[in-house]
């Protein structure tokens, strides 16, 4: 009687598993939120050196009739929603942040690389946002007169985009960019997931020994 044959599975991507991949994919997400993140703070702060606090200057013009360089605080979320409701977003925006940093543990450099692009532009943003909302830019209101003084905890916005008599858009920032580009890149791989990815999410099918003839 011949002793059956012993398999073992093996994993899709034996390399992906190892500490050296986890330190490479924390090391290329934790890159991209810093280089996200950074270029929406200096880009703002850079806005509001230049033209002071909203209303106080009228903006520059950067592609006549269509492209302005001008300040505004935002107190909602993206395109002016939700006015007022500054510690929801706060709340919602550690919610997902944590939510973020879980999947990424998941996550390996060589399988999932746009997903962990996109993690990282959603997370830049997130962070760049929240700390406006937190209120670290040290602003005050310098108008209405009711609120003259008080701390600001709103979203510093700086690109203003205008086709006279087509569309007036609502200002934004570099942070508005990065979270519509993530969540862009979240869309197209619902459509064209990678075969990879599908792959290593799905379960593993338990090694199956050879009968006897």
């Amino acid at each position: 009687m011949t002793e059956p044959l012993r398999t073992e599975s093996m994993p899709t991507d034996p390399s992906s598993s190892s500490p050296r991949a986890n330190v490479v994919t924390w090391t290329v997400f934790a890159s991209l939120v810093s280089l996200t993140t950074g270029a929406d703070l200096i880009t703002k702060a850079l806005a509001f050196t230049n033209l002071g606090m909203p209303g106080t200057s009228p903006g520059w013009p950067v592609i006549k009739n269509i492209l302005w360089y001008r300040t505004s605080l935002n107190e909602g979320a993206l395109f002016g929603l939700g006015q007022g409701m500054g510690w929801f977003f706060i709340t919602v925006s550690v919610a997902a942040l944590i939510g973020i940093l879980i999947t990424v543990s998941w996550l390996h450099i060589r399988n999932d690389t746009v997903l962990l692009v996109a993690l990282a532009c959603i997370t830049g943003g997130i962070l760049g946002n929240l700390y406006d909302r937190l209120g670290i830019p040290s602003l005050r209101w310098h108008a209405p007169l009711g609120r003259q003084g008080e701390p600001v905890f709103a979203v510093r916005d700086w690109i203003h985009f205008r086709l006279e008599g087509i569309i007036d858009w609502p200002i934004f920032n570099l942070a508005d960019s990065f979270l519509v580009l993530g969540a862009g890149l979240l869309l197209l791989l619902s459509f064209f997931p990678s075969p990879i990815l599908s792959d290593s999410m799905s379960p593993e099918t338990p090694p199956q020994e050879p009968t006897n003839a």
